[in-house]
């Protein structure tokens, strides 16, 4: 009896597994880019709100995407391929680091990448509460502050995203009007050159 029970355990965590890898490459199969609106909110360990912010993303898969965030304060963070800038408009500062460094075990990986889920992360099925399909992410990275993502899908859309880091923050994402594989400028996923000169040159 205890055989059956631990056969029956492992077959619907596989069966879970599957659902949840199957409705991830599913939404991300066809898609070579979006354009939607977000907003945000991030949590500390106490769940306590902390900060609420709103925007707009633009993908173009593989590999390119521009947060751009109107508040509370203007930022674009940009990933053009190689790299990854953030750009704080207000503090007019440029940082940027490697693209497969900055996006290890990400959200923003899932999206941007060109590969099957499985290739970055273990995906299961989640018991869904509100009507909407639930994805739980594990990084099968090791060294990445992200411990988990769950992604809520609706009949044909990603509308919400949650993160939990190891500092145990969450970040909680909803995403409204989007528009899938619209057509996006090219010029959205290049930083503006004359700013990252001008921070250079101060540093």
């Amino acid at each position: 009896m205890l055989f059956v029970l631990l056969a029956s355990l492992a077959w619907i965590a596989a069966a879970a597994d599957a659902d949840g890898s199957k409705r991830v490459n599913d939404y991300l199969a066809g898609l070579s880019s979006l354009r939607a609106e977000f907003e945000q909110f991030t949590f500390n360990a106490e769940r306590t709100q902390m900060t609420e912010s709103h925007g707009t993303l633009y993908l173009q898969r593989p590999g390119r995407f521009r947060w751009e965030y109107d508040s509370p304060s203007r930022q674009i963070i940009i990933a053009d391929g190689n790299r990854v800038y953030l750009h704080d408009l207000e503090l007019k500062q440029v940082s940027h680091q490697s693209q497969s460094s900055a996006l290890r075990g990400t959200p923003a990986l899932l999206l941007a990448d060109g590969g099957p889920i499985e290739k970055h992360f273990s995906a299961s099925a989640l018991p869904s509460t509100d009507g909407r399909d639930w994805v739980e992410l594990i990084p099968k990275e090791q060294d990445t502050d992200v411990l988990r993502i769950e992604l809520g899908f609706g009949k044909d859309k990603l509308e919400s995203l949650i993160m939990e880091d190891t500092f145990g923050q969450t970040t909680r994402l909803n995403f409204s009007g989007a528009e899938r594989n619209a057509r996006l400028s090219a010029d959205l996923f290049k930083i503006d050159q004359r700013a990252v000169d001008d921070f250079l040159s101060v540093d």
